[in-house]
């Protein structure tokens, strides 16, 4: 991991954080005919942090420890990830970056989940405050941010997640949103390596039978952890959404990019060295997303992280 120095304090807004502060009420989850209980029969308290995915932004810190990592489409046909946390908790996780109105649909499907963030488009405040989840923001919890010297601002700016007001069950997020861990189904087809791309950005996923996961590459370059190690991921869902513009707009006038993760479609699950074709579906926003075969049987997962990555289908 890269050394972390002069921590300088983080600026605040009292516009966000009187919104962010706002008491929200109620609870969501669940499978499309309730709520999806762990192994354990407790609901996971995640905690999702927005991370940046630029070039300056390379290499992150902490996305190792994540039991999920969804890639979503933001302005200028660029990415950014959502690592959603609740096994563990790395000591440190960034760069962190704001919200999208996209984060607070896909988060119904925890039961009133953290999301830290730093910062979000003015008219989406109220939108966030109004949403079943926790805000973790530098406004809020400024001890549990600091940004490194080493990088330039925005791409600097990091959370300790043990120094925050957030606690965690030990439950696994992927597990408490039905994804279901086991054998692999029958089926599938031989596959080395599989390409997502965005207007301006891409992902690619490479079989390591010796690793037994599949190596992540970001616009062309193999991705590294802050300590150098690869990225791998023991399963990734490539699962084809509408991505349309919504309502808002960035700094600089560019629509923001709205993902659809409501409704149903098809989707890619890669597993094991195979590639399975699958299908998706969430009926509602207060549901959790099913994959399921051809055959109707729900799609298998291999132990350890998940990548779902969101495609313009």
């Amino acid at each position: 991991m890269h050394a972390f120095r002069a921590k300088r304090p983080v600026a605040v807004s009292a516009v966000l954080s009187a919104l962010l502060l706002a008491a929200v009420a109620g609870c969501r989850g669940g499978s499309p005919g309730g709520t999806a209980p762990t192994s354990s029969g407790a609901r996971a308290h995640v905690l999702a942090v927005k991370i940046d995915n630029v070039g300056p932004a390379r290499p992150q810190t902490g996305l190792g420890k994540a039991d999920l990592i969804y890639v979503e489409q933001v302005e200028a046909g660029l990415s950014r990830m959502m690592a959603v946390y609740s096994s563990s908790l790395p000591p440190v996780v960034g760069p962190v970056r704001s919200a999208r109105e996209t984060d607070l649909e896909l988060l119904r499907q925890f039961d009133r989940p953290t999301l830290a963030f730093s910062g979000a488009q003015s008219k989406l405040l109220p939108a966030i405050a109004e949403a079943p989840l926790d805000p973790l923001t530098p406004e809020k919890d400024p001890d549990a941010y600091f940004r490194d010297s080493d990088r330039a601002a925005p791409h600097n700016l990091y959370l300790r997640p043990a120094r925050a007001s957030h606690t965690t069950t030990g439950a696994n997020a992927a597990e408490d949103i039905g994804l279901r861990f086991a054998a692999a189904v029958p089926g599938g087809r031989a596959l080395a390596d599989r390409t997502v791309r965005y207007p301006a950005a891409s992902f690619t996923f490479t079989w390591s039978a010796e690793r037994s996961r599949w190596l992540v590459s970001m616009d062309g370059t193999p991705a590294r952890t802050a300590d150098g190690a690869r990225l791998g991921a023991a399963d990734v869902v490539v699962q084809y959404v509408t991505v349309r513009p919504s309502l808002y707009r960035d700094r600089w006038g560019s629509t923001s990019p709205y993902t659809e993760t409501v409704g149903s479609g098809s989707a890619v699950v890669l597993r094991g060295g195979k590639e399975y074709d699958v299908r998706w579906s969430r009926p509602s926003a207060d549901s959790t997303t099913a994959f399921t075969t051809s055959s109707g049987e729900r799609m298998t997962f291999a132990p350890g992280q998940v990548w779902i990555v969101l495609a313009q289908k």
